[in-house]
């Protein structure tokens, strides 16, 4: 998953009645095909999933029609998955698990000072700032293997069992199998790869109200509520608009991993008039912002002119053949963050906006309204969105899991 700051995506759902599928299957031993009891089954993403009973087999009850990866992990065994595309029709899969052979990484020395300095690290750049961090906790800290590179200003961490986080504003016990993480001090640029599964945590009425209520707030606006507004047809209502943004790369800011190593090497030097004023000087180029010749096209962008549906029932790609961006507004909010990058009119009100750039020529996003193949490049408002934002795919506001 490729996202700038780290991207997480959540929704807004029509009124509309869907099917709700079971998956079913049995988990068996690839060699014997014995059936393997205890296996964590679930679809990524999503609040579906369980274990399996003593001879292997597992149900997935309630599941709404989307694209999701089936996932089944057990310590001892080869993480199986696979992507499934559920329509209107059951689905049986049965599942072989290799045995695994434990391949080191490397081992990781780490003193108690500098695991806590990299944790704190990780929750920032993976957790997020926003007020929902707060009370979000990891319980199991040291299921992380963490090695921050000093020189690259980078730190990478993974799992080899479930990372468990509680994210108790939200009300979710969330599971993650991290495969990889980084986070660059050089560009701000997040990126990981995992499989993640929901719990709804046990509480009172009263916090179940509070969380429904911090769910829809963390929903509105995001770009899951974005991409499900745009393939139904009601942006204006929900209160997106779409213009084309052109711009270019300013040619007076060098790349940012020139700034920071210039700003490391004066730094380091014996301090003196020159090295400081060098080093202010890179300061203000860092402060400069990446692009300039920006403008907005004059009307906004119907969804016609942006998506089209796929041959399959359910998907949906992001594509246009104009040069430029897309440049979202969402006038129901308005933002807290001054971003440097990106470009407002003078008369523009202070809303919420991103800013999409494909890498591909289309990404692929499906009927929960999730990107989920070559999605682009997100900066602005979405950037800011992190674990302590975090929906599952399957959430609906206002509704209980497993409703329609």
């Amino acid at each position: 998953m490729r996202m700038k700051r780290l991207i997480l995506l959540i929704f807004l759902f029509p009124a509309v009645t869907f099917a709700q599928i079971t998956i079913s299957g049995k988990v068996t031993t690839s060699v014997s095909h014995t059936g393997i009891g205890k296996v964590s089954v679930f679809l990524s993403n999503s609040s579906y999933g369980t274990e399996t009973t003593d001879d292997g087999s597992f149900h997935l009850v309630g599941v709404k029609p989307g694209e999701y990866t089936l996932v089944a992990s057990s310590l001892g065994f080869k993480q199986y998955s696979k992507q499934v595309l559920v329509g209107t029709d059951p689905i049986t899969i049965d599942i072989p698990l290799e045995s695994k052979v434990e391949q080191l990484r490397g081992v990781v020395i780490t003193t108690p000072a500098d695991f806590k300095k990299n944790l704190e690290i990780f929750k920032r750049e993976f957790i997020g700032m926003k007020e929902n961090s707060k009370r979000c906790e990891i319980m199991n800290p040291h299921a992380l293997n963490m090695i921050y590179h000093a020189r690259k200003l980078t730190l990478e961490a993974w799992t080899d069992d479930f990372l468990i986080v509680e994210n108790r504003a939200l009300g979710y016990r969330i599971k993650f199998l991290l495969d990889t993480f980084s986070t660059s001090g050089v560009n701000g640029l997040t990126q990981w790869e995992g499989k993640v599964y929901f719990e709804e945590m046990k509480g009172t009425d009263e916090q179940k109200q509070e969380w429904k209520r911090k769910r829809e707030e963390s929903y509105y606006g995001s770009s899951r509520n974005f991409f499900r507004s745009l393939y139904n047809n009601t942006l204006p209502a929900d209160g997106f608009i779409i213009h084309r943004l052109t711009r270019e790369l300013n040619p007076d800011r060098p790349d940012d991993a020139v700034i920071r190593q210039k700003l490391n090497y004066f730094k380091e030097q014996p301090r003196t008039r020159i090295n400081v004023d060098s080093f202010n000087y890179y300061i203000g180029k860092l402060n400069m912002s990446k692009y300039y010749h920006e403008s907005l096209s004059k009307q906004p962008l119907q969804p016609f002119q942006i998506y089209e549906p796929t041959g399959k029932q359910g998907l949906y790609a992001l594509k246009f053949s104009f040069t430029g961006c897309l440049y979202v507004i969402y006038t129901k909010r308005r933002e807290d963050t001054d971003f440097k990058d990106i470009y407002r009119t003078l008369d523009m009100p202070n809303y919420e906006t991103s800013v999409l750039t494909l890498l591909a020529p289309y990404s692929l996003f499906d009927s929960n309204g999730v990107l989920f193949q070559d999605p682009p490049l997100i900066e602005g408002s979405w950037s800011k969105d992190k674990l302590s934002e975090l929906l599952p795919f399957d959430y609906i506001p206002g509704e209980g899991k497993g409703t329609q």
